[in-house]
């Protein structure tokens, strides 16, 4: 398996599902960062389900705990570890159902991949609940990052093609956690939160696109040709289970304009370059441009689902029906949004250390 991204800034997630705990050892991290628990704290409290209607039934305590890397609050150059064990876990269901691979899961690809010896428990090594150990290491970057005045902002923007109206950085800082489904579009929120409700009565589920957004990202940043900033984002983001398309700035949409439409003029304000449009979404030649770094991801409808579904018994090769059971999101959606924050950060962190923009050594 590839568990470690990052060059300079290296992440090397760990643990299952349903394993004994899952957690992150994040090397390269400058000494002299002040960081605490409750820094990296308040990052997991946004990932873990609430008590809304999208949310799972499974209620992780989520606690961190900071065993190496850190001495008297402070980053002492060593790999930082960092831990959350799993407490509220329940494998009945998955042991009932060991042999049936469950659509749209890794459940067959990962049986014949590790020869049957995967934890198929809860989805084991491919579960969202891996991502837990992305925000770990988020908290991480992205207080680093702040040393530079790097922002994030990430926000959802569509839920079941139900799409919020486009909103400026003060209104998407003030409204994101003011609704359950993280949209800035109040009145496009309400709308979601009710589909959501429906679908859930069906026994169904609902997909989304959340949008990221960095603030004041300096340019420089990416390493062509192979180590694009572009590149090396969409690699962090396709490691969130349940991603299936990523774009940046117009994305797709630069398909169908032309040259004159989708080229970015310059520009000169307050003594530097700027664009007057952004529809390179931050990036040029896989290097940041000083713009904001905007980028878009697609997030599958929830895998697992009550309705009936065909599977196939890998024991017996037959044709076999499914229902699953068991504590599941409706809606991933606004648990994803924090994660696509804590991805841009480990990416930009990473990156800015290897273009020498933070030090080896924070000074006082």
């Amino acid at each position: 398996m590839g568990n470690s991204l990052g060059k300079l800034f290296v992440v090397t997630s760990f643990g299952e599902s349903h394993g004994r705990c899952v957690g992150a050892i994040v090397n390269g991290c400058p000494a002299g960062l002040p960081i605490s628990a409750e820094d990296i704290q308040g990052e997991l409290d946004r990932r873990k389900p609430g008590a809304g209607v999208a949310a799972t039934g499974r209620v992780e305590e989520d606690k961190v705990e900071i065993l190496s890397g850190v001495f008297n609050g402070i980053t002492t150059g060593a790999p930082i570890c960092l831990l959350i064990w799993n407490k509220d876990i329940d494998s009945s269901e998955y042991e009932k159902t060991r042999f049936l691979p469950r659509p749209g899961h890794a459940d067959h690809t990962a049986f014949v991949k590790y020869g049957g010896f995967n934890d198929f428990r809860g989805g084991g090594r491919f579960s969202g609940r891996i991502t837990a150990t992305f925000v770990m290491a988020g908290a991480i970057a992205k207080k680093l990052l702040k040393l530079i005045r790097v922002e994030f902002l990430a926000h959802t923007i569509e839920i079941g093609g139900i799409k919020a109206e486009s909103k400026g950085f003060d209104e998407i800082r003030e409204n994101i956690e003011r609704n359950e489904v993280r949209c800035a579009d109040l009145k496009m929120a309400e709308k979601m939160v009710s589909l959501i409700e429906k679908v859930k009565g069906e026994g169904d589920s609902v997909g989304g696109i959340v949008e990221g957004i960095a603030l004041n990202v300096p340019v420089g940043l990416g390493e062509p040709v192979f180590d694009t900033l572009d590149g090396e984002l969409a690699k962090a983001f396709f490691a969130i289970p349940a991603i299936k398309g990523v774009e940046f700035g117009s994305g797709f949409s630069a398909a169908r304009k032309r040259g004159s439409e989708n080229n970015d003029s310059f520009a000169i304000k307050n003594g530097g370059i700027v664009t007057t449009t952004n529809n390179a979404g931050g990036i040029l030649g896989g290097i940041s441009n000083g713009m904001p770094i905007v980028v878009r991801v697609a997030v599958k409808p929830t895998s697992s689902i009550s309705k009936e579904q065909k599977t196939v018994n890998l024991k017996n090769m037959e044709p076999a029906d499914l229902a699953v059971k068991g504590r599941h999101d409706v809606c991933i959606v606004p648990r994803v949004v924090p994660v696509v924050e804590s991805m841009m950060a480990i990416v930009l962190c990473d990156l800015a250390l290897r273009a020498e923009l933070l030090p080896r050594v924070i000074k006082k």
